[in-house]
């Protein structure tokens, strides 16, 4: 049996997550037999006596585990020889700044699974924090709302929130917005916001864990084409886009395909920005890659705040978080101590705050971190199912004996120190490397 070491995150001071909760470790513990070694952190939001308790070691190093758990990106200098590691290695687009990471676990003879990967035979990925960040980019951007009326001179329902990491929890986040909604109920929206009307970009986890903190607010949901008929003060309204909303066939004859735009997106063009100047929000969360249309172009946000009086649009929440991505505002990610800029269409150039030419945008790229025991709890519920097979892997033996649950061999994309037959596009990014 494979001793299971879980390390401590050291990518950012705001990353106090643990991927398991030392309620599930005891349950595995005691249960399964599994052994595990909990690197020691004054940071996790969960303590070292709390692993203690649950019948962990606690170490200052994690030498003896043959498998370590993580959550975000591991310094490439941390990789020991011939481990097998488990974390979010964001490399599968073959991102440039992870890829010597990847290289060094090749050098060392390592297996890397990737969270990401682990999915169910029709690719829903089963192991995922994506709920939490469009929980917390919801919560985030209504308070940023709330700062750039404020700033404006308008007095809102949104002035007193705050962002997600002051909140106790997601229940106390989700009292509060409430509250809010309330407000509106009774007294309606400020004249000068006009219709609030908040668009979601897509309809996974992601959205569906920031619809779900919108849906505290009194919320009339109107199909995109219907977006004409946003008019009450005392409701906001919703839309949720998608594919067919955001792209068209560049062939006027064609109709959209769905399949057909994921395999042969050359074919499609973006047509989102029919729907812009309708909203005041939008919660950007959908995956994109660099071979999709752009949702919203630098040209078209400056078209869009040409005019001499301000669009409707305030805030763009960007929980995919996509640097020079779907969205052209998104050219930096921010933290939760700094976690909203302005950005002007007209040059490019960003302003940290709300103050400004141009729309706030909300680019935490690891909102997650703002609900730490909340979405440590719900992803170690996801992931404790798949330990035992790890712990009880072979991983002397080639992928296919190793015992792995199947969702684990899909995941692997390092095995002995080479790129597994899925990923082995991704050599074309190594190189130079």
């Amino acid at each position: 049996m494979n001793i299971i070491g879980i390390r401590a995150e050291d990518k950012s001071r705001w990353e106090t997550r643990a991927p398991l909760v030392p309620e599930d470790v005891q349950h595995l513990v005691r249960d399964e037999g599994i052994g595990f070694t909990v690197q020691s952190s004054p940071r996790r939001v969960f303590t070292d006596e709390a692993y203690r308790d649950a019948g962990a070691s606690i170490a200052a190093r994690l030498d003896d585990c043959p498998i370590i758990l993580g959550i975000k990106e591991i310094p490439p200098e941390k990789f020991e020889p011939r481990k097998t590691y488990l974390y979010f290695s964001h490399t599968i687009k073959g991102q440039s700044a992870n890829m010597p990471a990847l290289r060094r676990l090749m050098e060392l003879k390592c297996q890397l699974i990737d969270y990401e990967r682990i999915t169910d035979d029709a690719g829903r990925r089963l192991v995922f924090f994506g709920t939490f960040a469009g929980r917390a980019g919801m919560i985030d951007s209504l308070w940023a709302l709330g700062r750039r009326l404020a700033d404006e001179g308008i007095d809102s329902p949104f002035a007193g929130l705050q962002p997600a990491h002051r909140y106790r929890n997601l229940d106390h986040a989700k009292q509060e917005i409430a509250s809010a909604g309330e407000a509106i109920r009774r007294n309606g929206l400020p004249a000068a916001l006009g219709p609030l009307v908040c668009g979601f970009t897509g309809y996974g986890q992601v959205s569906q864990g920031a619809q779900e903190v919108f849906a505290v607010l009194p919320v009339e949901e109107l199909a995109p084409d219907d977006l004409a008929a946003a008019t009450s003060a005392k409701v906001c309204y919703k839309v949720v886009f998608r594919e067919e909303h955001m792209v068209r066939r560049l062939d006027p004859s064609a109709t959209f395909n769905l399949p057909e735009y994921y395999k042969q997106p050359e074919r499609y063009a973006s047509s989102f920005f029919r729907y812009v100047p309708h909203l005041t929000l939008l919660l950007n969360c959908i995956y994109w890659e660099p071979k999709y249309p752009r949702l919203i172009t630098r040209e078209q946000f400056g078209e869009l705040y040409a005019g001499r009086s301000a669009p409707r649009l305030r805030v763009v929440g960007d929980i995919s978080c996509d640097i020079d991505g779907s969205v052209a505002c998104t050219v930096r990610a921010t933290t939760p101590d700094s976690p909203i800029y302005v950005y002007d269409p007209r040059s490019g150039e960003t302003r940290d705050g709300v103050s400004g030419h141009g729309p706030v945008v909300l680019a935490i790229d690891f909102l997650p971190c703002e609900l730490p025991v909340d979405a440590s709890e719900f992803f170690s519920t996801l992931l404790r199912p798949f330990m035992p097979s790890l712990a009880r892997a072979d991983f002397a033996a080639p992928l296919s004996n190793a015992g792995l649950a199947p969702v684990l061999q899909r995941a692997a994309i390092v095995y002995h120190g080479a790129l597994t037959e899925p990923y082995g596009y991704l050599k074309a990014h190594l190189t130079g490397i």
